[in-house]
């Protein structure tokens, strides 16, 4: 048996590796014309994930209700996939002020992989059973599995294992695969056709992808009391840039002038929503400390509760 035959066989039937019939010229175009054929694509893909948001908020609700019980989000993936799960679980602590350990992400082939590809990670079906033990994947997690192809090794190994686990698993594609439905308990396909460039799926696919994360993570964190209004009321002010959005934030949520923003949040040891609740509600800090965790972290409920 010729195992690269068989691949190229397989390949035939990924969607994501088809030859796009509307770029087959695409060599031939000025700079501006590849750019127009390249917008033309991207342009694409918000209708596509705009198809799948009944599939996403299911995969929300599961994201919550681990987040409730103490447990966590982790992306797993190989290549691009892989590092666009890392670069979302990265932006997690400082936006939403959660541990590094709450969003997770794993890259096939480990750190290094983010910067130069480790050959063969992809295809290590036992390397992400490893990764797995590693993070002490538990019953508690939901793992997201990432995979442009839907047919990628590591990652469908990965999902496989965490089900047994009883961990519950999502799963980030973008074409039909039997074997990554199967593993799934929420199966987020988007099917964006063929690339600009054959087979390059850091393009549409990658975009696809992006959006997902992005709603999967920014969704679950709202409905767990991370934002007022549409603000980041839970921003970690980690720099200076941050901490002026944090002194921002607080001028937005309690409509009060600056000296008043900043002295609350030197109080509130420069924690954004204990600040917001304490000038909104005039509660001390061990009052409004005391308010959120009652409500749960929700200030709009801690602010209600008070009456005002």
């Amino acid at each position: 048996m010729n195992r690269q035959a068989d691949l190229v066989d397989e390949l035939k039937n990924i969607s994501t590796e088809g030859q796009n019939p509307n770029t087959l010229d695409i060599d031939l175009l000025d700079s501006l014309g590849v750019v127009k054929k390249i917008n033309t694509e991207d342009q694409k893909v918000a209708v596509i994930v705009g198809q799948l948001l009944p599939e996403i908020a299911q995969g929300v609700d599961l994201i919550v209700e681990a987040f409730a019980c103490g447990g966590r989000l982790i992306y797993i993936g190989a290549g691009t996939s892989g590092r666009l799960g890392v670069l979302d679980s990265v932006e997690c602590p400082p936006t939403f002020s959660v541990s590094s350990e709450q969003v997770i992400g794993i890259l096939a082939g480990g750190a290094g992989a983010m910067y130069k590809a480790v050959e063969g990670a992809e295809d290590n079906r036992q390397l992400a059973i490893d990764d797995l033990k590693a993070v002490h994947l538990s019953s508690k997690d939901v793992l997201v599995g990432i995979a442009a192809s839907g047919r990628t090794p590591y990652v469908l190994s990965a999902m496989a294992f965490a089900k047994e686990q009883g961990a519950a698993v999502i799963g980030i594609s973008c074409s039909v695969n039997s074997s990554y439905g199967q593993n799934s308990d929420v199966d987020i396909c988007a099917v964006v056709g063929a690339e600009v460039l054959t087979g390059s799926t850091r393009m549409k696919s990658g975009t696809a992808q992006k959006l997902i994360l992005n709603m999967l993570s920014t969704a679950s964190m709202i409905r767990s009391g991370k934002s007022y209004k549409n603000l980041m009321i839970d921003v970690n002010a980690s720099n200076e840039k941050l901490y002026a959005r944090a002194i921002r934030i607080v001028m937005q949520a309690t409509e009060c002038d600056f000296s008043t923003a900043e002295h609350a949040l030197g109080q509130a040891n420069n924690q954004t929503k204990l600040a917001s609740l304490m000038v909104l509600t005039g509660l001390d800090l061990s009052q409004a400390k005391a308010a959120l965790l009652a409500n749960k972290g929700f200030l709009r409920k801690a602010i209600e509760q008070q009456g005002c």
